[in-house]
């Protein structure tokens, strides 16, 4: 070998820097926990969807919203307005109810239930059993549209209904329209959403 000859040396490779078992066992621990934290995160937020699309599905059975079509129910609902229904509770006189006829979802309030006797005179004021009914959300009384025979018996499930339009509702005055059947129903009205500057219960 030549004096010119460059001499190299060859550093022996380092050694691994080993891991004891303690060690190992935390960090296979560690990925253990957090493996469970993810699990119980994907598992929370499925709950909450879960939950999430059953309260709006029981909100949209419980309170669905129908929008007022039309002037049979003015002065008290007015063509446009968004109303919020109640869908379970028993049905009364002097409810408004919505319902199904056709293919459309009507408004109209409850002028006698089941077995009762219903009575209009010429000049729209009505009687129920006998009695005449105090009807403060009128503004005009009218006999309308009407080709019954009165008194006439309610029958059962079936609910009289008429508009607060008196002279402008097609109701259960017109043999075509007659009583409305419990079954078809959808709700009766609670409140007001729309327009804002009426938001309020709905009497």
């Amino acid at each position: 070998m030549n004096d010119s000859d460059e001499t190299v040396k060859i550093e022996p490779a380092r050694k691994g820097i080993g891991l004891t078992s303690e060690q190992i066992e935390v960090e296979l621990r560690r990925r253990e926990l957090a493996a469970e934290v993810r699990g119980s995160i994907f598992k929370a937020i499925r709950t909450l969807v879960v939950f999430a699309a059953a309260a709006v599905l029981l909100v949209t059975l419980l309170f669905p919203t129908v929008q007022v079509q039309r002037g049979s129910m003015s002065p008290t609902l007015r063509d446009g307005e968004q109303i919020v229904l109640f869908a379970l509770g028993s049905v009364r006189r002097g409810d408004i109810i919505a319902f199904h006829l056709g293919n459309q979802t009507l408004l109209k309030r409850v002028i006698a239930t089941a077995g009762e006797f219903v009575d209009i005179d010429r000049d729209g004021s009505v009687y129920v059993d006998g009695t005449l009914l105090d009807e403060p959300y009128l503004e005009n009384t009218s006999f309308g549209d009407c080709d019954l025979e009165f008194p006439i018996q309610v029958p059962d499930k079936q609910f009289f209904v008429m508009g607060d339009n008196r002279a402008a509702s097609m109701d259960s005055r017109l043999l075509d329209f007659g009583t409305v059947h419990g079954d078809g129903i959808i709700g009766k009205t609670i409140i007001r959403i729309w327009p804002l500057d009426r938001v309020g219960l709905v009497k």
